[in-house]
């Protein structure tokens, strides 16, 4: 129940504080490289990498994540997809497997992600839960900037690890612009509040401006 409180005071509140108003804060600095390309008519491929500049090094410090994503495209509103991603911590690293569907309906997307995870020092997989809500709003007549505004919400299913916490984790809000740079280059900067539930602590809040580079191949 304390949980489900917390999530219901931090609907949009992208620059909101903590509701708990005891959270520990950082700021963080993410970059992000991808590749968008068409594999026949339904089929889209995407290639990712990011760099994650932590300054707490007791939650795993820098990382660095590559990703591969397939997606077909059922009907025009509806994508299903899957992919596999490894991420690289400091102090540990991780296969990920995940399955994906994504509803789109003019600037709104919804994707609903189901992550198998995979780490160095369990001996199980961890299930994740994620649910992102996204709307996409050009701002000018060209259509060449585009306001992004998002939430994510990340629920762990099970315990992997004994220490491992179930139900709800992680709360990302985000909000930025979107912006053409060259005929196949979209550049992205948000800012992100991204907040970590803990169970008996307080929360953390890491701050972070996040730019991602797009190809579109």
């Amino acid at each position: 129940m304390k949980r489900a409180a917390r999530l219901l005071t931090i609907p949009l509140g992208v620059l909101g504080a903590s509701p708990a108003g005891a959270a520990t804060e950082e700021t963080q600095a993410w970059s992000t490289e991808q590749a968008i390309f068409h594999a026949g008519e339904s089929n889209i491929i995407t290639i990712d990498s990011s760099q994650r500049l932590r300054s707490d090094g007791k939650s795993g410090g820098e990382q660095f994540l590559a990703r591969v994503v397939i997606d077909h495209r059922i009907t025009p509103a509806l994508q299903l997809g899957g992919g596999i991603a490894y991420l690289r911590s400091e102090v540990d690293q991780e296969m990920r497997l995940f399955q994906q569907a994504t509803l789109a309906s003019g600037i709104w997307t919804s994707r609903t992600r189901i992550e198998q995870r995979f780490f160095d020092n369990a001996d199980h997989a961890s299930w994740r839960l994620r649910q992102r809500v996204q709307v996409a709003a050009p701002i000018d007549r060209a259509k060449r900037w585009t306001v992004i505004a998002a939430t994510e919400i990340f629920f762990h299913l099970n315990r992997a690890r004994p220490n491992d916490q179930t139900g709800l984790a992680t709360m990302r809000n985000q909000v930025g612009l979107r912006h053409p740079i060259a005929r196949t280059v979209d550049a992205q900067l948000l800012y992100m509040r991204q907040q970590n539930f803990r169970d008996g602590r307080p929360d953390t809040v890491a701050h972070i401006p996040w730019l991602t580079l797009s190809w579109r191949l």
